[in-house]
This record gives C-alpha cells, sequence and structure tokens, in this order.
C-alpha cells in the first residue's frame, strides 16, 4: 500500500510490535512499540478488543508515540477498535501519532474519525 521504503524487513522470529497495558482509574492505556503490520495488527486488534469488550473500561487509549510504521492491516485494527468502543459505549482515544502513522490515517481518510491528541496528558485530561 505505502511505499517499501517505509518498511524494515524484519528477521523470522522476531516481533515486530510490543504492547505494554497500563491502567489509571477508569482508564485502559497501550503503549504500542514497533510496527504494526500484517504479522502484528492481530495482537494489537486482540489487546484493544479484549480491554473494550472483554473487561468492559471505558475508556481505552492507544499510545503511538514508538510506532514507527502502520499498514493497512494495522489500520483496519484500529477501525475495529474504534467500533468496538461505540458499541460498548467507551471512547477510543489515539496519541503520539508518529508522521507516518498521520499520513497513513490522512491517506485513509480517517484522520477526522478517531479522537486523537498530541500526548498522553491531553488525552487523558480530555
Amino acid at each position: 500500500m505505502f511505499s517499501p521504503g517505509l518498511r524494515r524487513e524484519v528477521p523470522e522470529g522476531e516481533m515486530t510490535v510490543q504492547i505494554a497495558v497500563r491502567r489509571i482509574d477508569k482508564t485502559t492505556i497501550l503503549d504500542v512499540s514497533g510496527d504494526i503490520d500484517l504479522a502484528s495488527s492481530p495482537e494489537v486488534r486482540k489487546a484493544l478488543l479484549r480491554e473494550l469488550r472483554v473487561n468492559r473500561i471505558p475508556r481505552v487509549v492507544l499510545n503511538l508515540k514508538e510506532v514507527r510504521y502502520i499498514d493497512s492491516s494495522g489500520v483496519a485494527s484500529l477501525v475495529e477498535g474504534l467500533k468496538a468502543s461505540r458499541d460498548t459505549g467507551s471512547r477510543f482515544i489515539l496519541f503520539g501519532l508518529s508522521s507516518i502513522a498521520r499520513e497513513v490515517l490522512q491517506l485513509s481518510r480517517l484522520l477526522k474519525v478517531f479522537e486523537i491528541y498530541d500526548n498522553e496528558e491531553q488525552a487523558l485530561g480530555s
């Protein structure tokens, strides 16, 4: 979908994404780092849906400041998280979009669909 120059080759067996979970009051923050691509987007999707549909967290915040790359399958996982949040009455917030992630959402015409903030303080204060 996007320029191959934005991708890096990942040795077989190396995880392309890490997700750390933090909870503050009734908010879950998912700190994501690495690439959200075809190989790793199911992991991101699973983490989002667990918090939204299973744990019924009222506000899920996705920290993307350490995401280097996101492809269409990653965008699909974010859209599925947004749909789940609407279905459960939760808020789904993104913050810290890298220029690449912002560009992908803009090209997908989804930038205005998501609730997006520049940093964690703004996202939690909203």
